[in-house]
């Protein structure tokens, strides 16, 4: 399917083919009809695309802070190659989408939601959408799609004159006449109320003046304030919704002065906000800043898991919003029409945003159309199985990127990939690519992720359904790198499918997941396991221990028979509470998700099992991830890793000291090593952190080629994700 994308660091907009996005549970997919380009904040995306690095730095300085902090706990260079990384992910354009539901979950009577509805939604600009159930609404029949393409446009206007509060017979301006602002006016009148528009497009404020609003035109030498002044009867507005995109602080400034007492200010749009304090002192104003399409907005309990606000306590929520937007289309009360200036075919769409960046054509309204549905139907049984000549054959959910390629290597591996976030194409996927294995398959829930790393790193095919991977009798090896939740259940298809499996911590999140694994690996390792007596091989993304500072204080310990005491601390940093990783059904908390790998480190460097784990709490409310917990080890050895997230980023991220037979190592931040009582040796210091991922990597994919046995032992794996599992649930 073809999707509209942006080059970060070049600006440039891009007509992509990618994969249809897979159907999610709780989500609807959509066949797009048509969407509407959202000139202002599409522009500023533009923008800020084409900016230099230096512009781009000054438009966010709190990014640049960011980036400060992680050069001196990380280094220069993986700091640079971090903010490479994220410059290079595309950025999906679009918000404001109408089109027919393909499928509802396969739970129509709970979504609320059939096949064949026609809705709005807030999905991309792309011939299919995947989009939760709660940022959709139903049209009306007798809203045709170029006026429902306005809906989401429509809400955000409609949330700010909600927190506005109007009541019959108020006056209120309404800064900035672009495509919310024009809708925040008709919106404003449907209240009954009375409406000044303020702009410097002329003919902008000639549309507000058809939709019943007096108008203040900036262009024409007119002054807002005296005209305020005079359209409210010398008393001053009741409030001013300032729905203008500019970095200046002017708007607010001016809504302030034109405001009565006690008047209402909302910001819908973007303003500079160094507020003047006697502009609001004196009298009294409020001052709020709207949130997008209504309650609900970045909460991923109602958004991603479909939890709908209780209607008594939470009347207007997004999709509500959606539905009032709807309900004033249908009636008339808003018109849309007349907003329109461009048509642009999908495949004109680029067109389209040389319109808006050129700036030298007027235009307002511009809305995309698309062709012939494409089918979304997902994949049969046998899709994933390659052709006679091997290839993959082309298929909605699969982009053939290049031709079928062989490995550069005799028995190299060829490679299946699922998950392609930022850690993938900054880590693991530039390491897999020089190894010389065949990067067959990479897969995406969305298409469009994967498609790009797939094209970057040399895949022959950008996939949106694992079927595709796991059914394909060519790919013997999956790498895994989705969020945790997935990842039991990923392991177990690929280990049935008789698949060598590398997937990055944790294993999994349950204990009922991790005896499923055992279980199946217990099977495909027996004597008489058919085909292969070694069966697949399970790693997992313990890097840390194939650091080669790591490495060598092994070799050291190696010589000392006495246990060893071992202090980790681990400078975590705060992560917000909703962030996927702290909820216990995706991310598993930062326990599992993270500090797994300290465990896991502790116990390599021991070489025994961990015969027990206590862990010890603070007492907080929220994610659980201020912590300590002690480790004994069958050999007499302790450990104790202090996983803290309370503490300042200038501090190193992670420290690990030893403490052995009258000496001492100490190991900052992958960087430098420092011995203290061994003779001939005091310190190994590097040039560029290194956790030990390509030397992980590679010690894998030797280990196939050469049918050697899991670079960490099932067994290991076992033990430190059961022990990881007993600290977190203690």
């Amino acid at each position: 399917m073809r999707q509209i994308l942006q080059d970060l660091k070049t600006g440039e907009t891009v007509l992509a083919e990618v994969a249809c996005p897979r159907g999610k549970s709780g989500h609807l997919l959509i066949q797009t009809t048509a969407s509407l380009i959202s000139a202002g904040t599409e522009r500023m995306l533009l923008e800020f695309g084409k900016a230099g690095w230096v512009e781009k730095a000054r438009q966010q300085p709190d990014k640049v802070k960011q980036v400060i902090d992680k050069i001196k706990t990380d280094g220069l260079m993986p700091t640079i190659e971090a903010v490479k990384a994220k410059l290079d992910q595309p950025l999906t354009l679009g918000y404001c989408n109408v089109g027919i539901v393909q499928d509802a979950g396969g739970r129509p009577e709970i979504m609320g939601f059939r096949a064949g509805d026609r809705v709005v939604s807030n999905g991309p600009h792309a011939e299919v959408v995947c989009v939760p159930k709660n940022l959709c609404a139903r049209i009306p029949a007798n809203v045709s799609d170029d006026e429902a393409a306005f809906t989401v446009l429509g809400a955000i206007g409609l949330q700010g004159v909600r927190l506005a509060r109007p009541s019959l017979g108020e006056g209120f301006a309404v800064i900035g006449l672009g495509l919310i602002g024009l809708l925040t006016v008709q919106i404003l009148r449907a209240n009954g109320c009375r409406v000044l528009g303020i702009d410097l497009d002329s003919s902008k404020c000639a549309l507000a003046r058809q939709f019943g609003a007096e108008t203040v035109d900036i262009s024409q030498g007119e002054n807002p304030l005296p005209s305020a002044s005079s359209f409210s009867r010398g008393r001053g507005v009741d409030g001013v919704l300032i729905t203008a995109a500019t970095k200046s602080n002017e708007p607010v400034h001016q809504a302030a002065e034109m405001c009565r007492r006690g008047g209402r200010i909302i910001l819908v749009g973007v303003t500079g906000l160094e507020l003047r304090r006697d502009d609001f002192y004196k009298k009294e104003l409020s001052f709020q800043v709207s949130c997008s399409y209504g309650p609900g907005r970045y909460d991923p309990e109602y958004e991603d898991k479909g939890h709908d606000y209780p209607l008594g306590f939470v009347r207007w929520t997004e999709q509500r919003n959606f539905e009032g937007v709807l309900d004033l289309l249908a009636e008339g009360k808003l018109a849309v029409n007349q907003l329109i200036s461009h048509h642009f075919k999908i495949e004109k769409a680029v067109a389209a945003y040389e319109l808006i960046s050129r700036g030298k054509e007027p235009y307002l309204g511009i809305i995309l159309t698309y062709g012939e549905p494409a089918s979304t139907q997902a994949p049969s049984a046998d899709l994933g199985v390659a052709s006679s000549k091997g290839e993959l054959a082309q298929r909605p959910s699969l982009i053939k990127l290049r031709e079928t390629a062989g490995s550069s290597r005799p028995a190299a591996p060829t490679i299946g990939f699922i998950g392609a976030g930022g850690f993938s194409g900054k880590v693991i996927l530039p390491i897999l690519q020089k190894t010389g294995a065949r990067l067959k398959a990479i897969a995406s829930r969305g298409g469009v992720s994967g498609t790009h790393l797939g094209r970057k790193f040399g895949f022959e095919a950008s996939v949106t359904h694992t079927e595709e991977i796991f059914a394909d009798p060519e790919i013997d090896t999956v790498f895994i790198t989705t969020r945790h939740n997935s990842h039991g259940p990923l392991v177990l298809e690929a280990l049935r499918a008789g698949k060598h499996v590398y997937v990055e911590k944790p294993l999994c999140l349950t204990y009922g997941e991790l005896e499923e694994i055992k279980s199946v690996w217990s099977e495909n390792h027996a004597p008489e396991a058919p085909p292969q007596p070694e069966g697949p091989i399970l790693m997992v993304g313990f890097n840390r221990r194939f650091a080669p500072q790591i490495q060598k204080m092994k070799a050291l310990l190696g010589g000392l028979k006495e246990p060893k005491a071992m202090v980790m601390t681990v400078n975590a940093g705060m992560i917000p509470g909703d962030h996927w990783t702290q909820d216990p059904e995706v991310g598993g908390g930062r326990i599992i998700g993270e500090a797994c790998h300290f465990i896991d480190l502790l116990r390599y460097l021991v070489g025994h099992p961990i015969i027990k784990g206590t862990p010890f709490f603070t007492k907080q409310d929220g994610p659980q991830d201020v912590a300590s917990f002690s480790l004994k080890f069958a050999d007499g050895s302790i450990g104790t890793v202090h996983y803290f997230a309370n503490g300042s980023k200038a501090f190193p991220k992670e420290r690990l000291e030893i403490f052995c037979g009258g000496r001492i190592l100490q190991l900052e931040n992958f960087i430098n090593l420092k011995g203290y009582g061994w003779p001939g040796f005091k310190k190994m210091n590097l040039w560029r952190q290194d956790k030990g991922h390509a030397a992980e990597i590679r010690a894998f994919i030797s280990a196939i080629i050469n049918g050697n046995p899991s670079p960490i032992s099932f067994e290991e794996i076992e033990e430190v994700t059961r022990t990881t599992l007993d600290i977190a649930h203690d």
